[in-house]
């Protein structure tokens, strides 16, 4: 019984990410790549990367801003801190939502990050492992 071979994950170019980054929909051929984006090991990297992005504009106008540094740069961090707070609260919502956006079917990220996790902790740990938790 012979198998399709794996569809390639096709990665975008800068300016893709980075209207990706901003909530678009990249082309057809990247669907692979934005589920392997929102599943792989390093997702929360990744999104806070994506935060940071959306984040970048509003930082560089409000150092542009006339007034005191301090009150900038104060601002400046809290501006990030309130920002990065709610983008971490809702990374699992937005990667789902990003996974349905270019096709795949509701709960498909969530789930592949669940048997990411689960493969990793019996490959770590050996099949039968269970911790003392559970």
């Amino acid at each position: 019984m012979a198998t399709t071979p794996p569809a390639p994950r096709t990665r975008p170019n800068p300016a893709q990410w980075v209207w990706y980054a901003f909530g678009g929909k990249l082309p057809d051929r990247c669907a692979e790549w934005v589920l392997h984006d929102v599943t792989c090991r390093t997702w929360v990297l990744r999104h806070i990367a994506r935060a940071l992005t959306q984040l970048a504009p509003f930082c560089a106008a409000l150092m542009l801003l006339p007034g005191p540094l301090w009150i900038r740069w104060s601002s400046l961090a809290l501006g990030l801190l309130v920002g990065l707070f709610y983008s971490l609260c809702y990374m699992g919502e937005t990667g789902e939502h990003r996974a349905i956006k270019h096709g795949f079917p509701p709960g498909v990220a969530r789930d592949t990050r669940a048997m990411r996790r689960d493969l990793d902790r019996a490959n770590k740990h050996g099949v039968g492992y269970r911790p003392w938790w559970e």
